[in-house]
């Protein structure tokens, strides 16, 4: 089967598509064939699911499978937390697990998928339904690929089977050291970074717009050790805000707090985060793959981390001594990752030149891109030959107008980024739904579309947003 079969993306090219999409209306879920993982079964996984049921669960209950046991066991914590009712886990194929659970529990356990990120891949899926060994690919070549880099060594590389898994380790790993203590992030982040810290913790302190007073509150907080850790995204997603990393950094050393630093939105191209970071978080799935094909996380070490050896211990345990990737999905990532440079660097010049033009368009209310928006904090991180990356996030000045806009936009539509094609998506209506007015307080606006840009030539996205942008 081609690997374009497990590509994660889904296209939801209308306004109205969206809102089906997140209302779950029937005309809309029975077109789409497949999703991002996280939130959306890929058919592979699905009978892979169905099939551990029919083999191993009792009349009235259901198979989740997870990649371990790790896993398994986490979902069953988290649904006998919420649910009183009785669930076990079995051992499967390959090393699996599954999580036998009543019909009621099922909307547990897959939020338990979706926010650890802790899931199969439908290569992983398909291998085990035909029977057949995987062509796998080799863990070392992946971190010496990625050690070029981010400047660590291959053994402070942890590899994860999502974004997600990379995020969750890393929040396990702190919370391991200092587990009665709340965490901090810092600016608004992608939806389930947070959701984690609120859900599986003692919560989270969040300060959606680290600036000012707000910020220099925080500061002293972080300085007086009230944290278990700070979180933060730099540039952040989709607001692309970056905090002043060296002075957050500075007063996690002196508070004795470890800082968790995501680099997704720019990658270790453009921004060098290591050096003021204990761990750094990563979705290979975005940029790095650039194909939409694979998903998989890494966290980082600084080796000069107070806590080195700790975090060290903690993860290489946690990742089953360095890799929980799944075999078939390294060969693919190995692959994808060769173009890497090349892709970054295409979509920092269109990045730039996409910017440029929604900044100065009349219809355009307010651009987000770390050129316009705290650029001083963003060049203190950014690297001699670095850019602006290619997320690039704006509003309409009549926001009313941004779903036709959005219809009429000659461009891929959908979620995730990092993708060579550009991608359109409405990001707070697919991220926050179902909490639009607390998004917006939060300067999020429901009407904000982000762009993921690609490495077309790039009159050809500006022609594309040019025709859409006459309906404004």
């Amino acid at each position: 089967m081609p690997d374009s079969i497990h590509a994660c993306a889904v296209s939801l090219p209308t306004w109205d598509s969206v809102i089906g999409y997140e209302e779950g209306r029937d005309r809309v879920m029975k077109k789409l064939e497949a999703g991002y993982p996280r939130f959306f079964l890929h058919p592979l996984v699905k009978r892979l699911f169905a099939k551990a049921t029919e083999e191993i669960a009792e009349t009235g209950k259901r198979a989740i499978v997870f990649p371990h046991k790790r896993a398994a066991q986490g979902a069953q914590r988290y649904v006998e937390r919420k649910l009183a009712v009785a669930t076990r886990i079995a051992s499967y194929d390959d090393g699996m697990q599954a999580l036998i659970v009543p019909e009621t529990a099922i909307g547990l356990a897959m939020e338990y998928w979706r926010f650890t990120g802790e899931i199969i891949s439908s290569r992983q899926a398909e291998d085990h339904l035909n029977e057949r060994e995987p062509e796998g690919g080799s863990t070392v070549i992946l971190k010496q690929q990625l050690s070029e880099y981010s400047g660590a060594a291959l053994d402070d590389h942890f590899i994860y089977e999502s974004g997600m898994a990379g995020i969750y380790a890393a929040y396990r790993a702190v919370m391991n050291l200092f587990p009665s203590k709340k965490t901090l992030q810092l600016e608004f982040p992608y939806v389930d970074a947070l959701k984690v810290q609120e859900r599986f913790g003692n919560g989270v302190v969040f300060l959606y717009d680290a600036d000012g007073e707000d910020l220099d509150a925080a500061v002293r907080r972080i300085q007086e050790g009230e944290f278990a850790a700070v979180f933060c995204e730099v540039p952040s997603n989709p607001l692309l805000r970056t905090v002043n990393l060296p002075r957050i950094a500075e007063a996690c050393r002196q508070g004795g707090v470890p800082l968790v630093v995501d680099d997704t939105v720019a990658t270790s191209i453009n921004l060098e985060v290591l050096p003021y970071a204990d761990l750094v978080t990563t979705s290979l799935t975005k940029w790095i793959s650039g194909a939409g094909d694979v998903m998989a996380g890494m966290v980082t070490l600084n080796e000069n981390s107070p806590w080195a050896k700790e975090f060290r211990s903690f993860l290489s345990e946690d990742s089953n001594g360095g890799s929980r990737l799944y075999t078939g999905d390294c060969r693919v990532l190995i692959s994808n990752m060769k173009s890497f440079r090349h892709r970054v660097e295409r979509s920092n010049e269109n990045g730039n030149l996409v910017a440029d033009y929604l900044h100065e368009h009349p219809a355009v209310g307010r651009v987000w891109y770390p050129k316009y928006n705290t650029p001083h904090e963003y060049r203190l991180i950014r690297r001699e030959n670095g850019g602006y990356g290619g997320l690039v996030s704006f509003t309409l000045k009549q926001p009313r107008k941004m779903p036709k806009v959005y219809d009429a936009l000659e461009l891929c539509k959908g979620p995730s980024l990092g993708t060579e094609f550009t991608l359109a998506t409405p990001y707070t209506m697919l991220a926050h739904y179902f909490e639009l007015d607390w998004a917006e307080a939060c300067g999020v606006s429901p009407n904000l579309l982000r762009l993921s840009v690609g490495i077309e030539e790039g009159e050809v996205i500006i022609g594309a947003l040019a025709r859409a942008l006459d309906l404004a």
